[in-house]
């Protein structure tokens, strides 16, 4: 009931905001539909969009499957060396060491930063996307990780060590599963990172994706792509965060059960 409750309030305040912009632009004209087009016209784009490549060269599933592919590769990347690193930072005192003072040099460096090095190094290509991404998404994978596996209960450890846990076991029984909902949100604000930094390596370096799309747009004064960008950009974004949340149930649910 209460979920119905959340959702029905949701649906009601996006409905709110349509209907004050339709207002605004449509209906009393505060804003010229050149300079801010109003939903009807951006609904009217997008479905055109969808299967017209005019006037950047793709449609917008075209972009889409494009800005997917190299954020999955970055991502993808960033998650797997991310985690395990961070839990081993946090498990071995020795990796932590080595590995705190490099991270600590990168971690304050924005991965919007390395866009310029990279494009000299790999050109428009999706490795220097990729790799910028991968920058982007790994801190908070890392130190979430880290955190979660920090924040073990030294009760829980002492436990393990009663019944004759060794180091690995006491690591893989307690530590990971307790640190799986700190790790899941580390996957979650990575995910957006990595969303918010390809699009903007999109609009320096590329010639197909969302990004592109809207710097086309910009250039060509098409106010009504720009906005299904930044709608497609958001719809994505927030699809990508449900799916995390859905496989984190999953998961958790998993642990559980053994």
């Amino acid at each position: 009931m209460r979920k119905n409750k959340y959702l029905l309030i949701s649906v009601l305040s996006l409905f709110t905001v349509v209907l004050i912009w339709y207002l605004c632009v449509d209906v009393f004209g505060l804003v010229r539909q050149s300079v801010f087009p109003g939903p009807v016209k951006v609904l009217g784009t997008f479905i055109t969009k969808m299967h017209h490549k005019n006037p950047d060269g793709a449609t917008l599933v075209q972009h889409l499957f494009e800005s997917l592919k190299v954020c999955m590769l970055g991502y993808g990347l960033a998650a797997l060396v991310g985690i395990p690193l961070g839990i081993m930072m946090a498990w071995n005192i020795w990796v932590d060491r080595l590995a705190r003072p490099l991270f600590d040099l990168i971690r304050p460096v924005p991965g919007i930063a390395w866009i310029p090095l990279f494009l000299l190094m790999f050109g428009i290509g999706i490795f220097s996307k990729a790799f910028v991404i991968f920058l982007s998404a790994l801190i908070p994978c890392t130190v979430n990780a880290y955190t979660g596996i920090r924040q073990t209960s030294q009760i829980h450890l002492w436990v393990g060590d009663i019944f004759g846990a060794s180091r690995m076991q006491k690591l893989f029984k307690i530590a990971i599963p307790t640190a799986l909902p700190m790790i899941f949100t580390g996957l979650r604000v990575a995910v957006g990172s990595a969303w918010r930094s390809l699009i903007a390596a999109e609009l320096l370096a590329s010639n197909k994706g969302f990004g592109y799309m809207i710097q086309q747009s910009r250039a060509l004064s098409r106010t009504d792509i720009i906005i299904v960008g930044m709608f497609a950009i958001a719809l994505v974004g927030s699809l990508l965060d449900t799916l995390l949340r859905l496989i984190e149930r999953k998961v958790a649910k998993g642990m559980n059960a053994v």
